[in-house]
């Protein structure tokens, strides 16, 4: 497996997975802006498979916030989403990140579950944060020490 900086020229495969695995997915202008902006913005692939999914990573003084995190429905359930949160761990803690923070729909158990299995803890909740099929979702705010 292979992570390494997104492209321009990756937006049409990363769009189709955010497309395929959440409900209300960012838009090409919201990596565009990512990338512009300097986020650690990461490709994770496979020689024979293409693309497995991305992540998008802000980095700021001594935190960081996972923005965004997906991996291809078809390879989920494999590994590859705990694998891409390790590294992207990983990274943080390179650029001296001593933190990583990130939001997660409430309804979203398997994240919850990854994330609670990688060592995140429940910092917060954020009411009616996140755009729903029915109105509002609250969001969890998650948080783990490097």
């Amino acid at each position: 497996m292979i992570l390494r900086d997104m492209a321009e020229a990756d937006l049409d495969a990363v769009l189709r997975i955010e497309r395929e695995v959440h409900s209300h997915p960012w838009t090409r202008g919201n990596f565009s802006d990512a990338l512009r902006s300097k986020y650690q913005c990461k490709v994770y692939e496979s020689e024979t498979e293409g693309m497995l999914g991305y992540a998008v990573l802000m980095l700021a003084v001594d935190e960081a916030e996972l923005l965004d995190i997906a991996i291809a429905a078809q390879q989920q359930r494999h590994g590859r989403g705990r694998k891409l949160l390790e590294e992207m761990m990983v990274l943080a803690r390179r650029h001296g990140m001593g933190r990583v923070v990130l939001e997660v729909r409430a309804s979203n158990t398997a994240a919850i579950g990854l994330y609670r299995k990688a060592g995140f803890a429940d910092i917060g909740l954020r009411r009616d944060y996140y755009q729903a099929e029915n109105g509002r979702e609250d969001a969890i705010l998650m948080g783990r020490e490097l």
